[in-house]
Parts: structure tokens; sequence; C-alpha cells
């Protein structure tokens, strides 16, 4: 956010407009008190000096000339024809005198500049004072914004720590507080009963597992143990994100060169992909855990794509990419998601490998970005730190 958009400068800039219309309005007031007051007054001395006996100023004005009435009747008129020399006319039927009113309009211009220049005073103490009020909650507002994202970025630990007050500020961070915790709890229960369901289904598989073992070699027998795979293999995935979910999980890092890396890894998998080193890369990482990942990621591709699969490996950072329809929208945004396979065209399965491989990928502080090739596939990334 841009330091001139933030609250505080919002606040800062409202009690400034605020306090600039209500000196103008106050200046605005006094100026023209003052300059009826001094109307008023340069008419009572007109007046004071026709009595007193009229003088002869000249050709009257025809403004003047035009106010006065029959015998007996008298007229003022302030003259400001010219702005920097006014005069204040008084006559009747006998006579005329003009009084200089200049020393009341350099009075007037005076009080004018002093309010301009007290309102700046003002306002150049007010809005700085304004701005440090401002800060103390722009920066309460700050923690709970922080606090709000580590949540969604998956702490769920994160506590804006509100602590009393009774301000919407408070109910705010209260309200985050009260978000995060629930969602801790309900996620902890989604990780326990996923942990209970792979623990539980093991010892059944396993018996499944020899089951199929014994059984005469066939058709019906090979259709059996493949469907024995795809359990046991979506157990133990059920398991391994149990464990990452639980932060059980840590790295052992070692030197390892990621071109001849990356090629045994294809070559673990038994699929086909093109492998593209530049130098001779080395990175502290897990090696195991790399491993899976990349497998993951060469799995996922032949399994959801269309070939060539291809693997880019430059400096620490390990590129996968397939020629298919690319990844779908909702996991681009979303991420993975367990279970979820995206659309129809992208393949079948389970949902859990890019869910394994973006947990390994935390667990030894990688970051693994999803994005889709201009010219069509996807493309996953590995930069290594």
């Amino acid at each position: 956010m841009s330091r001139w958009r933030s609250l505080r400068w919002q606040i800062a800039a409202l009690v400034a407009v605020a306090s600039g219309v209500v000196a103008l309005a106050v200046g605005v007031l006094v100026h023209q008190s003052t300059l009826e007051r001094s109307l008023a007054l340069g008419r009572d001395r007109a007046l004071t000096a026709l009595l007193a006996g009229p003088a002869d100023p000249g050709p009257l004005p025809a403004e003047l000339t035009a106010r006065l009435g029959g015998p007996g009747t008298f007229a003022t008129w302030y003259d400001d024809r010219d702005p920097d020399v006014p005069w204040m006319w008084a006559a009747d039927d006998t006579g005329a005198v003009k009084i200089d009113m200049g020393g009341d309009l350099r009075n007037l211009r005076a009080l004018d500049r002093h309010i301009v220049l007290a309102s700046a005073g003002v306002l150049g103490l007010v809005v700085p004072l304004a701005a440090l009020a401002a800060e103390l909650p722009n920066r309460r507002l700050r923690r709970v914004a922080r606090t709000a994202r580590r949540i969604a970025e998956g702490d769920l630990e994160a506590r804006t720590s509100a602590g009393r007050g009774g301000d919407e500020i408070t109910g705010i961070a209260a309200a985050v507080d009260t978000m995060a915790a629930a969602l801790h709890d309900r996620l902890r229960a989604e990780q326990r009963f996923t942990a209970d369901v792979a623990h539980e289904l093991r010892t059944p598989l396993m018996g499944l597992v020899t089951s199929a073992e014994l059984l005469p070699d066939g058709e019906v027998t090979e259709l059996v143990r493949d469907r024995v795979g795809v359990l046991r293999v979506l157990v133990e995935n059920l398991l391994e994100i149990s464990r990452l979910d639980a932060g059980a999980e840590s790295a052992d890092r070692v030197a390892v060169p990621l071109g001849g890396f990356a090629r045994d890894c294809v070559h673990r998998t038994g699929l086909t992909a093109e492998v593209t080193v530049h130098g001779d890369p080395i990175a502290e990482t897990d090696p195991r855990r790399l491993d899976r990942i990349l497998a993951n990621l060469v799995v996922n591709a032949h399994r959801h794509g269309n070939g060539p699969v291809e693997v880019r490996v430059a400096g620490t950072t390990i590129t996968v990419r397939d020629h298919g329809p690319g990844f779908p929208e909702p996991l681009l945004a979303e991420g993975p998601q367990r279970f979820r396979t995206g659309t129809s065209e992208r393949g079948r399965g389970h949902g859990l490998g890019l869910t394994i491989a973006t947990g390994q990928a935390r667990v030894i502080g990688a970051r693994l970005s999803f994005a889709n090739a201009p010219g069509g596939g996807a493309v996953a990334t590995v930069r290594l730190n």
C-alpha cells in the first residue's frame, strides 16, 4: 500500500481539510464583521463632519446624488472605485464631505494577513498532531492485517493479541483471533481424521496385499493387484500428508548436485522427460524430499498433461513443464487441494501428488509455484533457497 494512501494520512488530510474549512469560515466572518464595523464608523465620522460644516469635495458622484432625497435629507456612500484609496461620502441639500477610508482598509488587509498566517500556523501544528494521533490505531490495524495475512498463509497459531478495549479495532482483532482459533480447531480435527483413517486402513490393506499375492495368476488377479496397489499408494500418501500437516517432518540438508540428481530422479520414475541442465548447480537441501517433489511433478505432468515433458535446471531453480491443457484456474488461484484434480481434461487421480509436493517444499524451505505457459502446458517451478 502506498504510504500516502494509508489510513494515517487520510485522517491527517481530513483534519487538514476540516481545519482549513473552519479557518476559512472564521476568516470570512471576521473579515465581513470588521468591514461592516469600519463602514459604520466611517459613516458616523462622515455625518459628524457634515454636521460640523459641509466642505466642497468637488463634483458629487452620481451614486451619491441618486441617494439624496428632498430638502432636510442626507445620504452616505462608500466610494471604492479606486480599491487602494477608498472614501466615505456624506451629503445633504447644503453640501457634502468625504472621509479617507484608506487607514481602515489597510487595517482590514493587515487583519486578513494575520488570519491567514495564524490559520497556516494552526494547520502546521494540527496536521502533524493528527497524524501522530492516528498512528496508534493505524499501527493496531496493521498488526491485525499482518496477522490475517499469516493466517491466510497457513499459520493458524497467529493471534493479534488485541488486549482490552471497547473500540471497533479491538472488536475486529478479537474477531480475527476467534476465526483463527476456529479454523485451527477444524484443521486439526480434519488432520486427525485423515491420520486415523490412514492408520486404520493400513492393517486391512496389508491383508489385502498378502491375499492378492496368493491369488493364482490371471487377468482378474492382475486387476485386483493393480487396484490393491492403487489403494496402498493412496493410504501411504494420506499418511505422508498427515505427517506434513502435523509439522512432524524436518529437513536433513546436504550438498546436492542438481543436474545429476534431476536425471536420476526422472530415471527412477520410469517415465520419459527431457532434462536440460545449465552449468553445474549445487544446492544445500534434503535430497530425499527434493526427490519426492520432483518425482511427483514429473508423474503429475505425465498423468494430467501431454508430452514432451521437460525438466530444466538453472541455478537453484528446477522447472517441470508439460504440453497439455495446463493447470486449472482454481489450482492457480488457491493452490493444490487434496482430492481435487481440477478439470476432466487434466486426467484422473486423487489430487494428492501436488499437495504432497507443496508440503515437502515447505519442509525444505523451497518455493513451489504453478503457472501455465503462454504457448500451452502446465509449468511447475521449484526455487531452492
